[in-house]
């Protein structure tokens, strides 16, 4: 699988990553889990470990934690989670018990969920990288409104990462959030990359055109993450899954030719009618 550096120290990420967002939020039957183990095995078997999560997602950090663990897993994939909360020692107690649930004692990446608070966690997360708690820090959001403030915090505030949304047909980080992350040093994670499972519904019964195959493409879930990560300024997109043969199939998109602008064009027009 390819790789990209995270900007600020050059560590290399595998460029395809998993998300956790509602398929991780499942109970202790072992019958609901079970295939969450093998997304897990299959993605860590194709070389990617980028594994983001959330408080906001109920019990994805737990199960995150324990299903890693029953894959033996515990200490190799690159943990990512967020601080969702009002206050600082709100927040404190928040990252305590999700580095809790997790199952490690020193988290890889910590995000601002959605700007809540920045102010007060901010600080506390320099506190804490220095302290080698946690690893990297940043920031997050879903919505384009908020563009103009992560652009700015990359700019004053040295973060280590940003997630935004961005896809093949939602392209407003191009225009100046992408371009900034590249100018300031920023890693950059994607969510929602199929925008949330409505680009299938978009090209369900359509083939894949012939450009398809100079990608090495076999699938549109391998299109539309190439298409992504043909822009240089993208770190890794984060799909979140819970069944293992999609994720078999995502982290083929890690692999082989990545478009350059030219086919990037001809691919947004094959799913826009345009090439922007």
């Amino acid at each position: 699988m390819h790789t990209r550096p995270i900007p600020r120290t050059g560590e290399q990420l595998p460029v395809i990553g998993l998300g956790t967002w509602q398929t991780f939020d499942v109970g202790t039957d072992r019958k609901a889990r079970a295939p969450l183990d093998d997304v897990l095995r299959a993605l860590l078997a194709a070389g990617a470990h980028v594994i983001d999560s959330s408080p906001m997602y109920g019990r994805a950090e737990e199960v995150t934690g324990d299903e890693l663990a029953a894959i033996g897993a515990i200490g190799t994939p690159f943990l990512a989670t967020k601080v969702w909360t009002s206050g600082k020692q709100a927040g404190i107690d928040q990252m305590k018990r999700s580095m809790q649930r997790m199952r490690t004692q020193r988290m890889d990446l910590v995000q601002i969920h959605n700007l809540l608070d920045w102010q007060a966690h901010l600080p506390v997360l320099r506190e804490w990288k220095a302290a080698g708690t946690i690893r990297y820090l940043g920031v997050t959001h879903y919505q384009h409104s908020q563009f103009a403030t992560i652009e700015q915090l990359m700019k004053r505030e040295q973060l280590d990462f940003i997630q935004i949304p961005y896809s093949i047909v939602d392209r407003e980080a191009e225009a100046r959030i992408l371009p900034a992350a590249r100018d300031t040093g920023t890693a950059v994670l994607v969510m929602t990359p199929f925008e949330s499972g409505a680009l299938f519904a978009q090209v369900k019964g359509k083939a894949l055109p012939a450009w398809a195959g100079e990608l090495g493409c076999t699938s549109w879930a391998q299109v539309f993450l190439k298409f992504i990560l043909g822009h240089p300024a993208v770190t890794c997109p984060i799909p979140a899954t819970s069944n293992p043969a999609h994720v078999a199939d995502n982290v083929l998109a890690g692999v082989g030719p990545l478009p350059d602008e030219a086919m990037r064009a001809k691919m947004a027009a094959a799913i826009t009618g345009t090439s922007r």
